[in-house]
């Protein structure tokens, strides 16, 4: 009986100890894989207006860029939530100088085409927005 009881013992280490995913020290464990989501949803929303806010200030056209597209918009759950946006992007009419309206007309004809990937990482435990774009 005591050898029976140090085999299921033995076995129930085992299963445990190979059904626990091995974790870099300081990594996140991924709780849900990115998924597809509504690109209406508010933190894609913000996602994208920081990005296209940052590529403005980081871009040396004297134009404006406006998001044409989302091309694509995911979540992952880890010990924080992680979202994901692929956007399209156009040159618009008004120069950086006037500042921001998302009522811009976009420049026809250009033969400009860009994308950019914005990333927002939401700490629900703390409330902190952060972008690592």
């Amino acid at each position: 009986m005591a050898r029976l009881c140090q085999a299921l013992l033995l076995l129930t280490i085992t299963v445990t100890l190979e059904s626990s995913t091995v974790q870099a020290w300081g990594s996140p464990k991924v709780v849900r894989p990115f998924q597809d989501i509504s690109s209406s949803y508010v933190y894609v929303q913000q996602a994208v207006w920081y990005a296209k806010k940052e590529y403005n200030k980081a871009n040396k056209d004297k134009y404006s860029f406006r998001v044409v597209e989302i091309l694509k918009s995911q979540e992952q759950v880890t010990d924080s939530l992680e979202y994901y946006v692929e956007a399209k992007i156009t040159r618009t009419m008004c120069l950086k100088t006037a500042g921001e309206n998302e009522h811009w007309l976009f420049q026809k004809n250009l033969k400009i085409k860009r994308r950019f990937f914005a990333s927002l990482l939401l700490d629900p435990s703390h409330g902190n927005l952060s972008y690592p774009c």
